[in-house]
C-alpha cells in the first residue's frame, strides 16, 4: 500500500485479528462522501466486509455528512460497493465462507486521487494471543526507552 493520504486506520483490526492476506479495493462513493473523506471524517470502528449476490460491500463504515452538500448529502452508514478483480472477489468469498475467516477493512486512503480501502482476510485472535502481543509491544517499548536513556 502506497497511500498518498491516509484517511482512517482500523487499529482494532490488527489487534483483534491475525491478518493473513491483504487486498486493495476501490470504493463506489458519492461526491459528498469523497469531500468528507478528504476532510478525514470517517470511522472504521464498526465496519466489516459483507458478500451480497457475488459482490463485496463495506458495511457500517461511518462517513460523516459533508456540511456544504445541502439536500444532496449521503446516508453516513450506507453500504458501499467494493471494486476488486473478479478472481480476488471469488477468493475472498471462498475464504470467508470457511470457518474462522472474516474480511475486515484495515484502512481507507487516497491513492492517485482515488479512494481505496485495504481489506484483510483475517482469523480471529484468542485472548491469550492478544495478551502475548501486548507483552511483546511493552517489551519493545521498554527496550527502546533503555536505549534512549543510555544514549543520553
Amino acid at each position: 500500500m502506497t497511500a498518498d493520504k491516509l484517511v482512517v486506520r482500523n487499529r482494532r483490526a490488527t489487534f483483534d485479528y491475525e491478518i493473513e492476506e491483504r487486498f486493495e479495493a476501490g470504493l463506489v462513493l458519492t461526491g459528498s462522501e469523497v469531500k468528507s473523506l478528504r476532510d478525514g471524517k470517517a470511522s472504521l470502528a464498526e465496519a466489516f466486509v459483507q458478500e451480497d449476490d457475488g459482490e463485496l460491500y463495506l458495511v457500517q463504515c461511518h462517513i460523516a455528512q459533508y456540511p456544504f452538500a445541502n439536500i444532496l448529502n449521503h446516508d453516513p452508514l450506507r453500504k458501499r460497493k467494493l471494486l476488486l478483480h473478479a478472481e480476488e472477489i471469488r477468493r475472498i468469498i471462498r475464504r470467508i465462507t470457511e470457518k474462522g475467516f472474516t474480511a475486515v477493512p484495515i484502512s481507507v486512503y487516497f491513492k492517485n486521487g482515488k479512494a481505496k480501502v485495504e481489506v484483510g482476510l483475517a482469523r480471529g485472535k484468542k485472548q491469550a494471543d492478544k495478551r502475548e502481543d501486548i507483552k511483546k509491544r511493552d517489551a519493545e517499548r521498554d527496550a527502546r526507552r533503555e536505549l534512549r536513556e543510555r544514549n543520553r
